[in-house]
C-alpha cells in the first residue's frame, strides 16, 4: 500500500467513524489540526491518543474497512501455534515494540496479527525477517501485547531474564556485591540500586503485576531466599524470586523511587510513586516493616481507572440500591462500611461520595492515606508526625461549614465521638470500622467508649462487605452440588450452579476479577431501642433478619445462583474467614 493508499484508507476510515457516531466533526477537527505539527503520525493514532476513540473500535472499523480479519483476546484467532517455534522468526523486543504477533505458519505464509496493517514500512520488515508471506489479522493494542505474553512467557519467565542476565556467567554470582548488610555504605547501597539489572527488574515486577491486574506486590525476605507473591482477586500468588542477593538492592531502588530513607532499616516507613503504564496514571502505596532477614516491603497498586465509582458498579438489585441511595442522600446521619483489609470498604465509599458531589455541597475528607483524587472533593491526608490525626482533621472540617464528611478509619474514642457528634448535628458522615458483621459495629461502639444512646441516635445504617471472586465466564463448569451436604442457610435455588476449572485467559485460577457482597444493617426505632439497652449483637442479629436483612451468606449465594461465582468462595469468605 502506498502512502497515497493509506491517508486513504485513514479518510474511509474517519468518514465510517463518523457515520456509525463512534467519532464526531469536531474531534475529527482537532486531530487534523494536531496532524500538522506530528506529520509523521496518522489520523487514527492520533485520534487513540487523544481518546476520542477507543482502541478496540479502532480496530474494528479497521477490520471492515480493509476486509481483513478481527483478532480479539477471546477469539481463537489470537492464540499463536506453540509447536512452530514462532519465538525465532520475531523478537519479543520487536513484537512488542511493533505491536505484532506471529499467529501460524503454513509453508512460506505466514499469519500475523497487527495492530496498525497500513503501516508499509513495517510489512516490507516482516517479510524480510521472516521470508514469508505475510497473511494479516487485525487487532488492538492491548490484546496482542497479551497474546505477546502468552507466547513469550510473562510474569517469572521475564523476570527470570533479568535475573539471569545480572549474574556473571563464568562464577555463577550475581554482579551486585556480597557484602553483608552491616558492611554496605550508603553509598554502596544507591550505587546497587542504580545498576541497569535492579532497574530492569524494578520495572518488569511493576509492569507485570499491573498486566496481571495484581492489587499488591509481596517483596518478603528469609533466611536463605526471596519470596516475591502477588495479590490476584484477594489471594496471593508466588512468581519466581531473584537470588537473595538482589533483595537489598530491589527495595533500596523502590525505597528512592517511594522517596523513603533508605538508610533507616530499624523502622516501618511508608512512601509512594506513581507511574505510567500502558497510558495509565498509577499510584502506588509503599510499605516497610524490618523482620529479622530484613527488610519487608509492600506495594499497593491504585489504578483509578480499573475501579468503577458507581453505586450501580456495586452490584445491587434494583430494590437494594434504591433503598441504599435513600440512606445515603438523607440530610445527616453516620453510616460506617464495616469489614477486613482489602474487603472494598474504600471503594463503596467513593462510590457514595462521587454520586453525591455537587456545587451546591460541601463535602471534605480526611484519609490515610488519599487513595483517589476526585474532582470536586477536598481531600486532606492524615500526618500524625505533625499532629494532623483523623479526630484533628474532623474538628477543623467542623469550622468549614460542611455538608458531608468521610473519615478514612474509626479507630479510636475520640474520633468516634466527633464522628457521632457530627452526626448528630445536621452533619452527614461517612467512616469505616474493623469489625466481623454489621450487628457486631454497634457492639464495637460502645466498647471503644460511646454511649448506647448517642450510637443509636446517629446511625443511619452499616454496611458490612467483603469481596468474593468472579468465575472466568471463558471455563466455568456447570454440575449439580449436593445440598445435604451445605449449611442449612445456603438456599441454592438455581438448577445449576458453577465451579472454578481455570483456562489460559484466567491464568488457571478459574476467576478473573472480584465483586462485592453486602450485609446491610438500616437502623428502625425497634434496633435503637435495642442499642440502647445494650442488646448483644445475637439478638440485634436476629431481629434485623426477622425484618428483612439479607446476610453475608445469603448475599453471597445469590451470586453463586445467578452463576457469577462459586459456592466454594463464598464458604471460603463467610465461613472460613479470608478477604
Amino acid at each position: 500500500m502506498t502512502s497515497g493508499q493509506a491517508a486513504s484508507t485513514s479518510l474511509k476510515l474517519t468518514e465510517i467513524l463518523i457515520q456509525e457516531k463512534l467519532l464526531n466533526q469536531e474531534q475529527l477537527s482537532k486531530a487534523l489540526e494536531a496532524q500538522k505539527n506530528n506529520p509523521d503520525q496518522t489520523i487514527d493514532s492520533l485520534l487513540i491518543k487523544s481518546g476520542a476513540i477507543s482502541d478496540k473500535d479502532m480496530v474494528m472499523a479497521l477490520s471492515r474497512i480493509l476486509n481483513l480479519p478481527l483478532a480479539t483476546r477471546d477469539s481463537e484467532l489470537l492464540v499463536p501455534e506453540r509447536e512452530q517455534n514462532l519465538q525465532a522468526l520475531l523478537s519479543e523486543e520487536f513484537c512488542r515494540k511493533n505491536y505484532v504477533l506471529p499467529l501460524y505458519r503454513h509453508a512460506n505464509a505466514l499469519k500475523i496479527a497487527l495492530a496498525d496493517p497500513t503501516n508499509v514500512i513495517l510489512l516490507d520488515n516482516l517479510r524480510l525477517m521472516t521470508s514469508c508471506y505475510i497473511q494479516k489479522v487485525v487487532a488492538s493494542h492491548a490484546d496482542i501485547e497479551y497474546a505477546i505474553g502468552l507466547l513469550y512467557g510473562q510474569g517469572g519467565s521475564q523476570l527470570k531474564t533479568v535475573v539471569d542476565a545480572s549474574y556473571n556467567k563464568e562464577k555463577g554470582e550475581i554482579a551486585v556485591k556480597k557484602e553483608s548488610d552491616s558492611k554496605l555504605t550508603l553509598d554502596n547501597i544507591v550505587a546497587s540500586a542504580e545498576k541497569a539489572p535492579v532497574i530492569n527488574l524494578t520495572d518488569l515486577l511493576i509492569l507485570q503485576a499491573v498486566k496481571d491486574r495484581a492489587s499488591d506486590i509481596h517483596i518478603e525476605p528469609f533466611e536463605d531466599h526471596i519470596s516475591i507473591r502477588f495479590r490476584i482477586d484477594g489471594v496471593l500468588y508466588d512468581i519466581p524470586p531473584p537470588d537473595k542477593s538482589m533483595m537489598l538492592p530491589l527495595v533500596s531502588r523502590l525505597k528512592i523511587i517511594s522517596k523513603m530513607d533508605i538508610s533507616e532499616k530499624r523502622l516501618p516507613q511508608d512512601g509512594s510513586f506513581s507511574a505510567i503504564i500502558e497510558g495509565r496514571d498509577i499510584d502506588f502505596r509503599v510499605s516497610t516493616i524490618p523482620t529479622v532477614h530484613g527488610e519487608k516491603m509492600v506495594l499497593r497498586i491504585l489504578d483509578k481507572r480499573a475501579t468503577s465509582m458507581s453505586l450501580e458498579s456495586l452490584g445491587m438489585s434494583k430494590e437494594e440500591l434504591i433503598r441504599f441511595r435513600k440512606h445515603v442522600n438523607k440530610p445527616y446521619g453516620l453510616v460506617l462500611v464495616t469489614g477486613p483489609t482489602g474487603s472494598g470498604k474504600t471503594t463503596t465509599l467513593y462510590s457514595i461520595i462521587n454520586e453525591l458531589k455537587g456545587s451546591e455541597k460541601n463535602i471534605t475528607t480526611i484519609e490515610d492515606p488519599v487513595e483517589y483524587m476526585i474532582s470536586g472533593i477536598n481531600q486532606v491526608n492524615v500526618k500524625a508526625s505533625i499532629g494532623l490525626t483523623f479526630a484533628a482533621g474532623l474538628r477543623a472540617f467542623l469550622r468549614q461549614d460542611p455538608d458531608i464528611m468521610l473519615v478514612g478509619e474509626t479507630r479510636d474514642l475520640e474520633t468516634a465521638q466527633i464522628c457521632v457528634r457530627a452526626a448528630l448535628t445536621g452533619h452527614m458522615v461517612f467512616s469505616t470500622i474493623h469489625t466481623n458483621d454489621a450487628p457486631s459495629t454497634v457492639n464495637r461502639l460502645v466498647d471503644i467508649g460511646v454511649e448506647p444512646f448517642f450510637v443509636g441516635s446517629s446511625l443511619l445504617m452499616i454496611i458490612a462487605q467483603r469481596l468474593v471472586r468472579k468465575l472466568c465466564e471463558k471455563c466455568k463448569t456447570a454440575y449439580k452440588p449436593n445440598l445435604a451436604q451445605l449449611p442449612p442457610n445456603f438456599k441454592i435455588t438455581a438448577d445449576k450452579i458453577y465451579l472454578a476449572k481455570g483456562c489460559e485467559k484466567c491464568g488457571k485460577t478459574g476467576y478473573a476479577g472480584r465483586l462485592p457482597i453486602f450485609e446491610i444493617l438500616y437502623m428502625t426505632d425497634e434496633i435503637q431501642e435495642m442499642i440502647v439497652r445494650r442488646t448483644t449483637s445475637i439478638e440485634i442479629r436476629a431481629t434485623a433478619i426477622k425484618n428483612g436483612m439479607r446476610t453475608l451468606e445469603d448475599s453471597g449465594i445469590q451470586k453463586v445462583n445467578e452463576g457469577l461465582t462459586s459456592l466454594d468462595e463464598v464458604l471460603r469468605l463467610t465461613m472460613a474467614g479470608g478477604y
